[in-house]
């Protein structure tokens, strides 16, 4: 008898914790994905203050298009901050920037001043020289690789395009 009561109550502690934790996910108690686009913002102005800042800095304006909708803009902000080797890349070349695309705010004027970038897809990156001139359109398909972003890939982009490789003297 002390068996079957023991067997009792783990029963409806295994069927609590499954109650629990199925009306968790149905009311939404799961862990929201960070967000790292402020629909809010003119992103000419954002370009704008990027750019000032570039100048300031000897740096290029990396604009990374895209939106919290895209799980794979979302990998990539957190890939290029956190990757040992290609975050101090991006902080030593860049001023590196979030440009939202969404359907709440779309930031059409500067999707046109960008050279429409949204049609190699998202996310996709947008380099900006130090006078603010889009000088390259990076698509982030060839920087994929399995379920993330290829090191090696993005690396070699970065090297290519930071403002000491693109105004080297050619001898």
């Amino acid at each position: 008898m002390w068996s079957q009561s023991r067997y009792i109550n783990s029963m409806m502690k295994k069927l609590l914790l499954f109650l629990t934790l199925s009306l968790g996910l149905t009311c939404g108690i799961q862990a929201q994905a960070p967000k790292v686009y402020d629909e809010s913002v003119d992103a000419m102005k954002q370009i704008k203050a990027a750019t000032e800042l570039a100048q300031k800095t000897g740096r290029y304006v990396m604009c990374q298009v895209g939106g919290n909708w895209c799980p794979w803009c979302l990998r990539f902000a957190e890939f290029a901050v956190k990757d040992s080797v290609i975050a101090p890349l991006m902080e030593e070349n860049y001023v590196y920037i979030h440009v939202n695309y969404s359907k709440q705010n779309k930031n059409l004027e500067a999707m046109k001043f960008l050279g429409n970038p949204g049609r190699f897809g998202y996310p996709v990156f947008v380099v900006l020289n130090e006078k603010g001139e889009p000088i390259h359109i990076q698509e982030s398909e060839s920087l994929e690789e399995g379920k993330g972003y290829s090191r090696k890939k993005v690396e070699k982009f970065l090297r290519l395009w930071n403002r000491k490789a693109v105004e080297a003297e050619v001898k």
